[in-house]
């Protein structure tokens, strides 16, 4: 049975989207579980409460 270049597109384009959206779904789930809140929080709020000049 041969191959054709169609089918491996086809193949490599599907595999592609479910990956990407398996991916997705693995962020999402990072970033709302509630245990990851208060690591969010103070990363949210340590850049208000840096110094306003240049690191050095």
């Amino acid at each position: 049975m041969a191959v054709s270049h169609d089918d491996l597109v086809w193949l490599a384009q599907s595999a592609g989207l479910f990956y990407l959206i398996g991916l997705s779904a693995i962020v999402l789930v990072y970033v709302y579980w509630p245990s990851n809140k208060k690591r969010f929080e103070k990363a949210a709020e340590a850049i208000l409460h840096g110094e306003d000049r240049p690191w050095r």
